[in-house]
């Protein structure tokens, strides 16, 4: 039997050291920040690079409430 994309990701990082895991992590928050970004951009072409973050800020610390 074939195994799993799931028994494959765990696999994977089961075999990660502590610091492979951390720098995953990060990578993925970043990706997830630039898509939201561009999010926010697409919605609102005429607002500032700093007008973008500040909602991007704004939008990730509601997910987190």
């Amino acid at each position: 039997m074939a195994e799993s994309t799931t028994d494959l990701q765990t696999r994977a990082l089961r075999a990660m050291s502590a610091d492979q895991k951390v720098g995953v992590a990060h990578a993925l928050w970043e990706e997830a920040r630039e898509v939201l970004a561009a999010g926010v951009r697409s919605r609102h072409p005429e607002w500032t690079p700093a007008q973008v973050e500040g909602q991007v800020r704004e939008l990730l610390r509601g997910a987190h409430a």
